[in-house]
């Protein structure tokens, strides 16, 4: 069986799909060329850069197996996969804690103005006593999906001293006592806010021009789930006219961001990373070594 990793995986990963008996192709094919070359392959793992499309997997006449190292499956077409009868496989833990530190190192960074802080001493600014900060402790963080990133970042708050609340369909607690709220009520309540949802068309916009107005003028608001399921415009109108207190974003829209993007950017007020997520050495090991076992399991069954 031929495997394309079209994009790049940790060393420990080609190793176990080598072991697994498999032939496996490191090549980066762009997407200009993938619908032409899919054809020999019997399986792809991907992560976000490589979008997996109707065309491809049309294609792909061999495909039997698409393995995405990470948790959003966006850049698959995965109902053109299920017509296929190609299974699709994904890695939804093993980048949570990377996730859930970086959230918190956003709400850090927005409570004590390091960023400003930072560029003020560059420009020998010296804003001590403009750039009074707020503590974590005793705060309410809402979380706005609780899968598995969603406690990965309640542990954390927990341990701050924080209070919990969350929204999700699924009310799965993890034996971590947080309590469940309707949307509505935790947007109301909360001085963070974070969301974690994967981006499928019920969640696209889900916080938009309304969820903001609901917020708080004090609450910071954190994204580092999936561009789309938060509107990037109404985003900028709600720091445009206070409406909220700041933000930190690890996701756009458009990845780069487009023009128009670039106006939150601007903003003092928020802090971003070009979705850096997952992107530590321990995620990157962990995804890459999950889904090659993936992939080898399910050749080895025959499936």
């Amino acid at each position: 069986m031929k495997i394309l990793v079209n994009d790049p995986l940790a060393p420990e990963a080609i190793k176990i799909l080598e072991s697994g008996n498999l032939e496996v192709d490191q090549t980066k094919i762009s997407k200009e060329e993938l619908p032409k070359k899919i054809s020999k392959y019997d399986g792809i793992v991907v992560r976000s850069a490589t979008k997996v499309t109707k065309e491809v997997i049309e294609a792909g006449k061999k495909l039997k197996v698409i393995g995405r190292a990470g948790v959003g499956l966006d850049n698959i077409d995965l109902e053109t996969a299920k017509a296929h009868k190609i299974v699709v496989l994904n890695t939804p833990t093993a980048n949570a804690i990377s996730v859930a530190e970086l959230v918190f190192g956003f709400m850090i960074s927005l409570s004590r103005h390091i960023v400003q802080g930072t560029n003020g001493l560059r420009n020998r600014k010296w804003e001590k006593k403009t750039l009074k900060g707020v503590e974590l402790y005793g705060k309410t963080l809402g979380i706005v999906g609780f899968g598995h990133i969603g406690k990965e970042v309640a542990k954390r708050a927990l341990a701050f001293g924080m209070n919990v609340i969350t929204y999700d369909v699924v009310k799965d607690d993890g034996g971590l006592n947080v309590e469940f709220v309707d949307l509505g009520d935790l947007l109301k309540n909360s001085d963070y806010i974070t969301v974690h949802l994967p981006l499928i068309p019920p969640t696209r916009h889900i916080i938009s021009d309304k969820e903001f107005s609901q917020m708080k003028p004090n609450a910071f608001f954190i994204h580092a789930a999936r561009g789309g399921i938060v509107d990037d415009e109404a985003l900028y109108k709600a720091l445009k006219e206070e409406k909220i207190a700041g933000a930190a974003l690890d996701v756009f829209e458009s990845e780069p961001p487009n023009d128009a993007e670039q106006k939150i950017l601007s903003m003092p007020n928020v802090v971003a990373t070009p979705h850096l997520g997952a992107s530590t050495v321990e995620a990157q090991q962990r995804v890459g070594v999950e889904i090659a076992e993936k992939i080898v399991n399910f050749f080895q069954k025959g499936r």
